[in-house]
């Protein structure tokens, strides 16, 4: 398989390779590179994350005799603690992106993340939902769908919990078929979003974060929906909605313009749908996408725009770098504009060129700088991410400088043999602009570490 096809593989579907990894792959063909890819992330390594504290304080306050009333406003006072785990989870996330070898479970994991949009303050039910995520990543999508549904995140998030069958929530089932399966306006009417919502009438959990129906608060009478009519529950209505087409062409069209290009191509996604349809296999479907030849094409390869998190990801699974204050990627990617855990809605990061703006391009130049020659940053702690991007720089903290050990030992001797166009290559696998290609060869001479900040910090750096 060609170098260059093997760096757009790994960064479309991870986050970036080795060229050590990847000249190791190259005598391969590109079946058995893509199978290699698959058979990294076949186990699911569970984000490990120690709740027994957190977990033994709740069950204390439960065995306790007092009041209902008064246990509830203890037990809230133990969830706002315990907010600040949030954070440390978003670190821990971040971290496993950068070290790990199952690259496309972990990369699914950050898709269906924007895909099943959520947002838990507890941090029992987020590292639940966080966990399911990685679990059904590269999985059956019917049985991803109903597992999601019944995660607590996702109850409390999208109002299932309030679904009773006196007074039915359509929140859910609203989003269930406009964002998680067929789009908006797509196959479904209004009926049928109030059928579907009485079909998930009763659906809870416990405070252990386990799934419960109430069986006085479902609707256990007759439903119209999508043309079928029975004696519906939410399991039914999940069916429904998959043995439709319609379900494997939007999921197939997301994942396109996520891996390949925003431009759509009608005949790849109908093919992706043949495969897709009806098994729901999300590994067959992505296996096809990347053996295929127009996976590769010029008119694909460094056409999308990088996220904040692929570019954080990106230099460090390049030169290895430890935050010595672990919040401080957090601020990152505030400044970047996309906070893991934190959503701007329920339709997630619109990606893209919305990931671009005065600011953030401002810093995606200079991160590399940054990150690995002792930049300095507007960076400090503040008390939660709904400042703005000005109103951060308006604070004393101005021009403070970053935490990090930058190893850049690993780095030098890794790459100590390779040419400066074999640098090029690993760093920026795509075509480059005539005047990039004039600017690239007239650098001066230097060394390897600055060399490789100066291509980093290109403009094409931001392309994938």
């Amino acid at each position: 398989m060609k170098l260059s096809h093997i760096y757009h593989l790994y960064q479309r579907a991870g986050f970036g390779i080795s060229y050590e990894k990847a000249k190791s792959l190259e005598k391969l063909s590109r079946d058995e590179v893509v199978n290699e890819l698959f058979e990294s992330s076949e186990e699911v390594d569970f984000l490990d994350f120690d709740l027994e504290e957190f977990k033994n304080e709740i069950k204390g306050i439960l065995d306790r005799d007092i009041e209902r009333k008064e246990k509830r406003k203890q037990i809230a006072t133990v969830l706002k603690k315990e907010r600040k785990s949030l954070k440390k989870l978003n670190i821990a996330w971040i971290d496993k992106m950068q070290t790990t070898k199952a690259v496309l479970r972990e990369r699914m994991t950050l898709f269906w993340a924007n895909h099943f949009v959520c947002h838990d303050k507890n941090i029992l039910y987020a590292l639940q939902y966080h966990n399911r995520l990685r679990e059904c990543a590269l999985g059956n999508f019917e049985d991803f769908i109903l597992k999601i549904s019944k995660e607590p995140s996702m109850q409390k998030y999208l109002n299932i919990k309030q679904n009773k069958k006196k007074e039915p929530n359509e929140n859910f089932a609203r989003e269930l078929m406009e964002l998680f399966t067929l789009g908006r306006d797509q196959l479904y009417t209004e009926n049928d979003i109030k059928e579907a919502a009485r079909a998930f009438t009763g659906w809870n959990h416990n405070i252990w974060g386990d799934f419960t129906i109430k069986k006085k608060q479902h609707d256990d009478e007759k439903k119209e929906f999508l043309g079928e009519q029975g004696n519906f529950d939410g399991n039914d209505i999940i069916k429904i909605i998959t043995q439709k087409e319609e379900c494997a062409q939007f999921i197939c069209t997301k994942l396109y313009t996520y891996f390949v290009s925003d431009i759509i191509n009608h005949e790849h996604i109908s093919n992706m749908v043949k495969v897709f349809y009806p098994s729901y296999n999300i590994s067959t479907v992505l296996h096809y996408m990347f053996v295929s030849n127009w996976f590769y094409e010029k008119t694909v390869v460094g056409t999308k725009i990088k996220s904040p998190i692929d570019i954080i990801i990106g230099i460090n699974r390049t030169v290895p770098v430890v935050y010595n204050k672990p919040k401080e990627v957090l601020y990152l990617q505030k400044l970047l504009g996309q906070v893991l855990l934190y959503p701007p809605n329920v339709a997630g990061w619109k990606g893209g060129k919305h990931w671009i703006n005065v600011n953030t391009l401002m810093l995606r130049m200079k991160l590399p700088s940054l990150l690995l020659n002792k930049g300095v940053i507007a960076l400090e702690e503040k008390k939660e991410f709904e400042e703005s991007f000005e109103q951060f720089n308006k604070q004393k903290n101005y021009k403070r400088k970053l935490h990090l050990t930058v190893d850049w030992d690993t780095f030098l001797e890794e790459h100590k043999n390779l040419t400066r166009k074999e640098i090029q290559e690993l760093l920026l696998p795509l075509k480059l602009s005539e005047k990039t290609k004039e600017y690239v060869a007239k650098l001066p001479p230097q060394d390897l570490k600055n060399y490789c900040i100066q291509l980093m910090s290109l403009p094409e750096y931001q392309l994938c």
